[in-house]
């Protein structure tokens, strides 16, 4: 999803009650009792001060990969547990080195199929605090690391990574919900899978715990539970950054039609000429480098030519002329293979400066759904966070989880 570029200040991590875990007093617990006392340590001692979550809603867990095909992790923290694949602790020197060989994971010598990390504070997984529990297992040739954790509690670590929590308090709680949205809908979709998100763009930009604040919680807690659905059912509630002037129907990125994402009209988010406008050039030889990396036919490339544009303004079509021809290409796949940090949106215009193709456009993201920045403008403009989302997702209603299950 869009992310605001912005400084961060780095915030502690808040106090937490520490509890020590003896080898010795937890070697005749079943791993299941271990689980269930970890997640009640975890309900317990969340978040001192303000209002906290309830524990109907912390049932609510999910799974996000937080590291991939890694040769080596370092995991650390105070008054950790280690489990293995059995759930029989460990007794770990920390930091520990964890590292992928060709039949499992290495700690301290020996082998190891998967490997669970818990606290109750936090996990420190390469130096970067996640709350709930690190689990490594070996994937796509290297240590695949899941944070899982109690679904309110991601939301909170989210938020500042989407956009910031200093934003009108409106826009912050519309974040809350598409985000929560979003997720339990892809939890549905993934469910048979080792986890149900990315932390990245790809999905949502999630980094743990460091930069949680009082804004970023409050508009978790106000709005708990809430989530947009269309006919009953939980929306696919994507969103980006910005959306240059007008947001994006779903079957023009995706192929496939919804009802509520058909694309508005959305003025707000010009407001800010540095999240609606962007410009960029490189080099012939660096685009053909990374459209070959991306598997694209392309030889000896001589310029670029735009293509159609469709009724949103943004490129259908994206011409590559080459030594050995014309290839077309989707405007999708030239961003995805260009980089989604270069070539910020599909509304772009191009020409050609002597060996060098400059762009020129407005929008940041895919397009489709909410416009981050342009919440952002109506809720300054006087909108509540359910007129915001009814804006962006036409026909949908804002339901409390616990009533739709």
């Amino acid at each position: 999803m869009g992310t605001e570029l912005k400084t961060i200040q780095s915030k502690k991590l808040t106090r937490c009650a520490i509890i020590c875990f003896y080898p010795q007093v937890l070697r005749p617990i079943h791993s299941v009792n271990i689980i269930a006392f970890l997640t009640l340590v975890l309900v317990v001692f969340s978040w001192p001060g303000g209002s906290r979550i309830n524990a109907a809603v912390l049932d609510e867990t999910i799974r996000v990969a937080i590291v991939k095909s890694a040769s080596e992790v370092t995991v650390s923290g105070e008054g950790l547990l280690v489990t293995s694949e059995g759930g029989n602790p460990l007794v770990v020197t920390f930091p520990a080195t964890v590292k992928t060989v060709k039949d499992g994971l290495l700690l301290e010598g020996k082998l190891y199929r998967r490997l669970t990390f818990s606290a109750s504070s936090a996990v420190l997984v390469n130096n970067k605090p996640y709350r709930g529990l690190a689990e490594l297992t070996v994937a796509d040739k290297g240590i695949l690391v899941v944070n899982q954790l109690p679904l309110e509690e991601y939301l909170v670590g989210l938020i500042n990574c989407e956009i910031s929590s200093a934003w009108p308090i409106e826009a912050v709680k519309a974040q809350a919900i598409i985000a929560r949205t979003y997720a339990l809908n892809r939890k549905a979709a993934r469910s048979n899978l080792p986890y149900h998100l990315e932390s990245s763009v790809i999905d949502q930009v999630y980094e743990g715990c460091l930069i949680e604040d009082s804004r970023a919680r409050r508009a978790v807690n106000e709005t708990e539970g809430q989530v947009l659905t269309f006919g009953g059912a939980i929306i696919q509630a994507f969103y980006h950054s910005s959306c240059g002037g007008k947001t994006e129907a779903s079957e023009n990125v995706w192929g496939t039609s919804l009802p509520y994402l058909r694309g508005v009209d959305c003025q707000y988010c010009l407001t800010s000429s540095t999240a609606a406008t962007w410009e960029c050039r490189l080099s012939l030889k660096e685009l053909e480098e990374r459209l070959r990396s991306a598997g694209h036919r392309v030889s000896g490339l001589l310029d670029i030519k735009p293509g159609s544009a469709n009724s949103r303004g943004r490129l259908k079509q994206v011409i590559l002329l080459s030594s050995k021809g014309g290839v077309t290409i989707t405007g999708e796949q030239f961003r995805r293979a260009v980089g989604y940090g270069v070539i910020k949106s599909t509304r772009f215009t191009l020409k050609s400066i002597k060996n060098e193709i400059s762009f020129s456009g407005s929008g940041n993201g895919h397009g489709v759904g909410l416009c981050q920045w342009g919440a952002k403008q109506r809720s300054l403009d006087g909108f509540g966070s359910g007129e915001i989302l009814a804006y962006y997702y036409p026909g949908t209603e804002l339901k409390k989880l616990s009533d739709i299950r």
